[in-house]
């Protein structure tokens, strides 16, 4: 509902800044040109702040997790961890022992 009530709201000054500006073009001044423009800037920075506030919402609302929450995160994260390094130690050590003694068939 708020999105909704936000994009009227741009829209309506979108509208107004383009209003004044035909106004400014027919009447000669350079005040309502003025004017339309900082009305037309001042509806794309309302648009910047709102993507922006959008993603730092997103953010504090992750911070709002139960602590039991956040320990499955972290083990998840350190099961995959611990298993790439463990991936590249066996990398390493088979990289760096080419020689490695094999069992003599009898």
């Amino acid at each position: 509902m708020i999105p909704v009530l936000f994009l009227l709201f741009v829209i309506a000054l979108v509208a107004w800044a383009l209003h004044l500006m035909e106004q400014a073009v027919a009447r000669q001044e350079f005040s309502l040109m003025l004017a339309g423009t900082l009305v037309a800037s001042a509806s794309a920075a309302l648009v910047g702040v709102y993507f922006v506030m959008g993603n730092y919402m997103g953010y504090v609302n992750q911070l709002d997790k139960t602590p039991a929450e956040m320990e499955q995160a972290y083990e998840s994260i350190q099961f995959y961890i611990d298993q790439a390094e463990l991936q590249q130690s066996r990398a390493d050590f088979l990289a760096d022992s080419p020689n490695t003694p094999t069992i003599a068939s009898k």
